[in-house]
This record gives structure tokens, C-alpha cells and sequence, in this order.
């Protein structure tokens, strides 16, 4: 039996519905299943491991860190953020590197984001997981902190 893997949110904000993500790669689940969150201006702008594992991919506007047990959260700051090449991001850790959950990995401003026409939710996702295999979501207009669970893998 495999036990449930407790995602915490990467940033403070609330938690929007999937199907709102203004990007139909992550709305239409097309990455894998997960939850969004709406980051909060007056929280500043530190992205943490929603889990405790490796940093297999770190980018200024994404990173993907896996468990131990191979099950892989995909966390994307903001959409179309890929196009800023690094400009507003600040990596607080290295690609290959063991996080714990709340430890900051990237530092970013949601603002400059919104300022330059783009979105600043952000996309967390199951990667390699079957939508059923999520569980304990938080609903829809929750605030979270960082250390709030956003979902469950089984």
C-alpha cells in the first residue's frame, strides 16, 4: 500500500479552480492532474518545495521535485513566464539538490509577472499520476500559506 504524499502549497495565495488557469496545457490537465494557486501580493514572492525530495529540474519559472519513491510535483510560476528568461526570478537552490518541504527555492515577484501582461498563478502538478490518484484538494477560494497541504497523492 503506498502512502499518501502531502503537497504543500509553493506559495500563499488562493486556490483557484483548475479549468481557470489561462493556459489549456494545465486547465485541461494535459501535464497531469493538480491544483493552482493565486499567489498573494502582500506575501512576497518565495516559491518552496512542496515536498521534501531532489530537485530533478530547476528553472527560474518552474521547477519539478521528486520524492524518494519516484512520484514527481511540477511547480510553474506563473504562465508564459518561460518568455521573461529569468528576468524578476532568483534561484535559491541548485538543479540536483535535496530540499525539504518550505524550503525556498525560488524567489520571484508576481507583480512584475502581472505587470508584464502575463498571468502569476500557479500550476501544481502530479506528474506521471492518474487523476484519481489526488486526494484531500483544497477547496476552491481557500487561503494557504506555505505550509498548508494544496493536495494528496496516493
Amino acid at each position: 500500500m503506498t502512502t499518501l504524499l502531502a503537497v504543500r502549497s509553493p506559495v500563499a495565495g488562493v486556490v483557484i479552480d483548475v479549468t481557470e488557469i489561462p493556459d489549456p496545457v494545465f486547465s485541461a490537465g494535459l501535464v497531469g492532474p493538480g491544483a493552482a494557486v493565486a499567489p498573494d501580493p502582500e506575501a512576497g514572492g518565495t516559491a518552496v518545495a512542496p515536498i521534501d525530495g531532489r530537485l530533478v529540474k530547476l528553472h527560474p519559472h518552474a521547477f519539478v521535485v521528486a520524492a524518494d519513491d519516484g512520484r514527481a510535483v511540477l511547480v510553474h510560476l506563473g504562465i508564459d513566464t518561460v518568455e521573461l528568461h529569468g528576468a524578476g526570478f532568483v534561484l535559491h537552490a541548485t538543479e540536483g539538490a535535496r530540499v525539504t518541504a518550505g524550503q525556498p527555492v525560488v524567489g520571484w515577484d508576481p507583480s512584475v509577472v502581472r505587470a508584464g501582461g502575463r498571468s502569476p498563478v500557479v500550476p501544481v502538478v502530479a506528474l506521471d499520476a492518474e487523476a484519481a490518484s489526488l486526494g484531500d484538494v483544497a477547496p476552491v477560494g481557500a487561503k494557504l500559506t506555505t505550509s498548508d497541504v494544496l493536495f494528496t497523492i496516493a
